[in-house]
C-alpha cells in the first residue's frame, strides 16, 4: 500500500504539471479517485460537482472518501427526529444533509465511503454492492458478507455494515454506500438516538439496525487495505489500470465552482431549513422551588422556522405582556438554540428588575431551548 501511495503521488504530480482544468478530459476511460480531505461538506460537494459537470457517458467514476466525525441525514429527513443535536454540539460533531435520499448515518475515520457514478441508464445499485462484497471476499475469503434485497451489506447474516442511498438525475446518477470498518460504535449509537418528545413529522424515518464493525471480525484489516481491495475489483470489472488518483476538494482549478457548492452544504438554510414541515406538542415539567410546573408547548415548524407557537403557562407565572412578547418573538424565528438564546436574552433586558421573575424566566427559557 505504501508503494501504491507513492505511485499515486508520482502520478498526481504528473497531472499537476498540466493545466488542472484539463485533468478530467485528459484522463482517458473510467477513473478511481480519492479525496485527501476528511471534511464532510467538501466531500459531499465533490459528489455534486461530478454529478453536475462530468460526461458520464464517457467516464464512469468511483469516488473513495473518509470523514472526521459527522452525522449525515438524507435529503428528506428531519434532524431533530434522527439524532441527538445537543450531543452533536457538545462533541463538536458536524451535521450534514446530503442530496440523496435514504436514512441517517454516522461517519468517522473508521467509516469508508464509496460513490459510484454512472449514467442513469447504467445505474445498478445491486451490482455495485456485489462488487464491494467480492472485493472483501478476495481480501479475506472467510468473511461472511452478503447483499440483502434492501441493498444493505450484512456481516454474519445479521449485522449491518453498509447502508446505501442514491441520487438519480435526468441523465446522470450516483450511488453511495458506507462501510463500517472501525467506527466508534458507542458514539454512533449515542448520537443516532433522538431525545426529542412529542415530535410529529412526515419526513423519511431511518430504519434501526444492529451494526458491527468489519474489523471486529478481523483485526488485521485496515481501512487502506479495504479501499485498495475495492479499487482493485473496480479496476478489474471496468478493465482499467489500478490507479487511485488523489484529489483536493478545495481545488478550484480542478473543480471550478466547488467552493460555492461546499458553502451551500454548510448553511443553516440547507442543513436545517430543508427539513419537511413538522410539529411539536409536549409538556415541560419545570422544577421550581418545592413544586413542579407544567408548561404545555405546541409549535409548527416550516423550513426550520417556527410558524405557529403556543405556550400555556399557569396564571401569574409571568406577566401577560412578557408571555405574549415571548410567543410573538419566537414566531417566525429559527427553531435554533442560538437564535432563541439571543431572543430571550434581549427580552430579559426589558423585564422588570425582579429576582424571582428573572429566575422564572430563565427556567422557562432554558427548557424551551432544550427542545431545540
Amino acid at each position: 500500500m505504501v508503494l501504491q501511495s507513492f505511485k499515486n503521488c508520482l502520478w498526481l504530480s504528473c497531472v499537476l504539471r498540466t493545466p488542472k482544468a484539463c485533468f478530467w478530459s485528459a484522463a482517458s476511460g473510467d477513473l478511481i479517485i480519492q479525496s485527501v480531505s476528511n471534511d464532510i461538506y467538501q466531500n459531499l460537494a465533490v459528489e455534486d460537482w461530478i454529478h453536475d459537470h462530468m460526461d458520464l457517458e464517457k467516464q464512469q467514476i468511483l469516488f473513495l472518501w473518509r470523514n472526521s466525525p459527522a452525522v449525515v441525514i438524507g435529503r428528506h429527513q428531519n434532524p431533530w427526529q434522527e439524532c441527538n443535536l445537543r450531543l452533536l454540539r457538545q462533541k463538536n460533531i458536524k451535521l450534514a444533509r446530503r442530496r440523496s435520499g435514504g436514512g441517517t448515518v454516522y461517519h468517522d475515520l473508521g467509516n469508508v465511503n464509496l460513490t459510484f457514478f454512472t449514467t442513469r441508464k447504467k445505474y445498478e445499485r445491486m451490482g455495485n454492492l456485489e462488487l464491494v462484497v467480492k472485493a472483501l471476499k478476495a481480501l479475506r475469503p472467510q468473511l461472511d458478507v452478503r447483499v440483502t434485497d434492501r441493498y444493505d451489506i450484512l456481516l454474519d447474516g445479521q449485522y449491518k455494515i453498509s447502508g446505501t442511498a442514491a441520487k438519480l438525475g435526468r441523465t446522470s446518477a450516483y450511488h453511495h454506500c458506507t462501510l463500517l470498518c472501525n467506527a466508534d460504535k458507542f458514539v454512533l449509537s449515542s448520537v443516532l438516538k433522538s431525545p426529542y418528545k412529542g415530535l410529529k413529522s412526515n419526513a423519511t424515518p431511518s430504519v434501526p439496525a444492529s451494526v458491527k464493525n468489519l474489523f471486529e471480525e478481523d483485526a488485521s484489516l485496515t481501512s487502506e487495505m479495504v479501499l485498495d481491495a475495492i479499487a482493485k475489483e473496480y479496476a478489474v470489472q471496468h478493465q482499467i489500470n489500478h490507479h487511485i488518483t488523489l484529489i483536493n476538494p478545495a481545488d478550484e482549478t480542478l473543480l471550478p465552482g466547488i467552493s460555492s457548492k461546499t458553502k451551500e452544504l454548510e448553511t443553516w438554510e440547507w442543513v436545517y431549513g430543508k427539513t419537511p414541515k413538522f410539529s411539536i406538542s409536549t409538556c415541560l415539567n419545570i422544577a421550581y422551588k418545592d413544586s413542579v410546573l407544567d408548561v404545555k408547548v405546541n409549535m409548527d415548524v416550516k423550513h426550520g422556522r417556527i410558524e405557529v407557537c403556543n405556550i400555556e403557562l399557569p396564571e401569574h407565572w409571568l406577566p401577560p405582556g412578557l408571555h405574549s412578547e415571548l410567543v410573538k418573538s419566537l414566531t417566525g424565528s429559527k427553531f435554533c438554540p442560538n437564535e432563541t438564546t439571543t431572543l430571550v436574552t434581549t427580552l430579559l433586558r426589558v423585564c422588570p428588575q425582579d429576582d424571582e421573575l428573572h429566575s422564572r424566566w430563565s427556567l422557562l427559557c432554558e427548557n424551551m431551548i432544550r427542545l431545540m
